[in-house]
This record gives C-alpha cells, structure tokens and sequence, in this order.
C-alpha cells in the first residue's frame, strides 16, 4: 500500500476545521494539520505491513507441544465506524507443533492488525489467523477486552463498559480442556 500524502490529509483537516467553525490559523490549531495527518499515518501504519516482516524469519524450532501464553498485550486501534480510538488488553495463546515464533513477534502481529481500522470482532480474528499461519499450530486462542471511545464518549455514553471477544481455532476450538486451561491461565 502506498504512503499516505501527508500534505493532503493536512489540507483536509484544515477544511474539517473551518467546518467546524474553527480558525486553523489561530495560534493553538495552526500546527494541529500537520500534526493530525503525521498522526493518522502512524495509527494506520499496519496497513503498509505485512505478516512477513513483521515475523521478519523469527520461526524457531522447538520440541514442546506445551501452551504458550502471551498476555495483557497493549493495543490501541480506531474502530472503522467512527475514527475514534478503542484500546485494551489481549491475550494471545498457542500450541506449538514444533514451531514457535519470537515472543516480541506475537506483540507486532498485534500491533499490525490494530494499527488499521478496525472492528474489534475482526481484529480479534486476524490475529488468531495469523498466529495459527505463522506457527502452524494445533490450535490458537486470542482474547481482546477492550474499551471503545465510541461508547464512552458519544452516543450511549456508557463510561466503564468493555468489549470482550475471542477467537479459537484447532484444538482451542475442538478441546474443551484446552479451551478452559487457555481461558484459566490469562485469568478469563
């Protein structure tokens, strides 16, 4: 995907501005432009990634066919309906069949879903897909609780509510003791 033209978006905030009634020359908004389209070019960044450089050959062999668990992961995303952020928490669990990745890499994987827009039910989806693909596991579990600014700040207005969603393949999916030692072990 191509780099976003930073200039352009900074011109349409501007417009958004004086939309709002706002003047974007005055003194604490004349730089807020350029600042918002540097901004938005970071928290979308994970469109101009991909799973293979993100991974960047980090596979490693291993012999355990044991549980591996990384969890409260930070993860900051806009929701796609309204650009606003939501943010929280995800556990990420697989069972290696002889592969297994680096542990820093499960954090980028989820940097790479999040830092799109999202909806949190596909991120959490993505994740466990690409997890899954990348270690060739037996099964995959993810879970994301999350706090969406949607809720909190407009609309419903709902200040302490939380999205909780989770995805399971393979044997996360087909075992209900895998599913429960998962579930059990990242505290849910």
């Amino acid at each position: 995907m191509k780099q976003p033209n930073e200039k352009k978006i900074a011109a349409l905030v501007a417009k958004i501005l004086e939309e709002l009634g706002e003047d974007p020359s005055r003194d604490g908004l004349r730089k807020t432009p350029d600042r918002v389209a540097k901004s938005l070019a970071f928290l979308t960044r994970g469109y101009r990634q991909n799973i293979k450089s993100v991974v960047n050959g980090a596979h490693f062999k291993s012999g355990t066919n044991h549980m591996v668990i990384l969890k409260d992961i930070e993860l900051y995303s806009l929701c796609e309906h309204h650009m606003l952020p939501f943010f929280g928490k995800c556990a990420v669990g697989y069972i290696s069949t002889g592969k297994v990745i680096g542990v820093s890499k499960i954090a980028r994987i989820v940097d790479m879903y999040a830092r799109r827009l999202q909806i949190q039910e596909r991120l959490t989806e993505e994740i466990a897909a690409a997890i899954m693909a990348e270690t060739n596991a037996e099964g995959v579990g993810v879970v994301i609780n999350a706090k969406h600014l949607c809720m909190m700040m407009r609309g419903v207005g709902k200040q302490n509510s939380e999205m909780t969603t989770s995805a399971v393949l393979g044997s996360f999916r087909a075992d209900e003791k895998v599913r429960q030692e998962f579930l059990s072990l990242i505290g849910s």
